[in-house]
């Protein structure tokens, strides 16, 4: 970075940047995480940063309920950021309570920096936050959790916010038993890999010869349960960041992969490349892409409020709003309008959400079923996939929680659909 500050304080700069910008607005966190001047910080400064932040967003809540009850007023910006960060590191990342304290005053503007130091030795003064589950999430979501779940599933499902994961994996070749032991990787229910290396994913054994790609255990479950045959036509809606399409186009099927972002499309094409693997993209709007193909298997993963990806971006509790939902809700119904004429007579349909938002999911179902009469629910079986058996519904759809494995996973919605066949 561009900074007069001492080399000690420049990933914390990093940090407070990374912080604003994650709290800013949705997607802002990655964004800030690609600018070059977040790159061009040493690999050390570079992780030390995006711990910190991390370590800030998990606690967030019980962060700024401590603040609160040491704050007799709002204070100016960045104040309350770099009282966050000071407080995530001297409580949970083992930083001398000191040394917190000194180089977040270094940081503040000159005259705000008797405010920082008397706040943060109050907190610390006071001892380590209550980060007990119910503080963990915004109260709003906490509330529709409660509401959706019950009590004690909704405190499960906040408590999983302050856990790091573990990185997961999906293979190219899952019959490869050496990926898992270059990786020294936990072979989980359905193939996914289980992987507790820190770093550069693109430093890992396999990377380059596109071995495998990141992947949630959940999010690898939607492309499962389509169970697609070499040859079959497949299409992919919304298909970036392209996890989904490398599992069809491995398992050997005839894919086409549509996203309405060329530039998140271009990573998908970058998966296809680094693996090996091919598939036909466009970038289009999914809901009037004027292609009138129909497809053995159509997958929609629709965009979402994207609530139950939080255990690794935990930036997405803080940037989701209650008004985001109803406009989402209807767009979802119209991408899967649009997915329904897509599949041929006999076909199926497969739509997922990251979402715990009951609207994105179980009431879409609902309402598609209504409005498709040539579509009935095609009910996912028992552990099907590698899905936990607890996530599977009575109705046959599967409302994935992020406690219901060992280790967690994702918070999803998958529901599988078939087409009846012509008469």
């Amino acid at each position: 970075m561009n900074s007069p500050l001492a080399p000690a304080l420049l990933a914390r700069e990093a940090a407070l940047v990374l912080l604003q910008a994650a709290l800013a607005r949705r997607g802002g966190l990655d964004e800030a995480l690609s600018a070059a001047r977040y790159m061009a910080l040493s690999p050390q400064d570079r992780g030390f940063a995006r711990a910190v932040v991390m370590a800030t967003l998990r606690r967030l809540g019980p962060i700024d309920r401590a603040l609160d009850d040491k704050l007799k007023k709002e204070p100016p910006t960045p104040s309350r950021d770099l009282l966050r960060l000071g407080l995530a590191q001297a409580f949970w990342l083992d930083t001398p309570a000191f040394a917190a304290v000194d180089t977040t005053v270094s940081l503040a503007p000159k005259p705000l920096r008797g405010l920082v130091n008397a706040v943060l030795r109050n907190v610390l003064r006071a001892g380590q936050p209550d980060e007990s589950a119910e503080f963990l999430a915004p109260p709003w979501l906490l509330a529709r959790w409660r509401a959706a779940y019950g009590e004690t599933e909704a405190l499960a499902i906040a408590a999983q916010i302050a856990l790091e994961p573990a990185t997961d994996l999906s293979p190219r070749d899952p019959a490869d038993p050496t990926i898992a032991e270059d990786l020294e990787a936990e072979t989980l229910d359905g193939g996914t890999l289980r992987v507790d290396r820190r770093g550069d994913v693109a430093t890992w054994p396999g990377f380059a010869e596109g071995r495998w790609w990141v992947q949630d255990r959940a999010a690898a479950l939607p492309a499962r349960l389509l169970h697609v045959m070499p040859g079959e036509s497949v299409l992919d809606l919304c298909a970036a960041p392209g996890g989904k399409t490398l599992q069809l186009a491995a398992a050997g099927a005839a894919v086409t992969a549509v996203d309405k972002s060329a530039g998140r499309l271009r990573r998908v094409n970058a998966g296809l490349a680094r693996t090996g693997l091919s598939a036909e993209t466009a970038a289009a709007d999914a809901a009037a892409w004027p292609d009138t193909r129909q497809f053995d298997a159509v997958l929609l993963d629709a965009p979402c409020s994207a609530t139950g990806t939080f255990r690794r971006h935990p930036d997405v509790l803080w940037n989701a709003r209650p008004s985001d939902i109803p406009s989402l809700v209807q767009l979802q119904a119209k991408l899967l309008a649009s997915a329904a004429g897509r599949v041929r007579p006999g076909g199926r349909l497969v739509y997922s959400v990251c979402s715990l938002e009951t609207e994105e999911g179980e009431a879409q179902v609902t309402d598609f079923l209504s409005a498709q009469p040539d579509f009935a629910l095609d009910p996912i079986l028992p552990g099907e996939g590698g899905a936990p058996g607890v996530s599977l519904a009575s109705e046959g759809w599967l409302r994935l929680l992020p406690h219901h494995a060992e280790g967690g996973l994702d918070g999803f919605f998958i529901a599988r659909f078939r087409r009846r066949a012509a008469a």
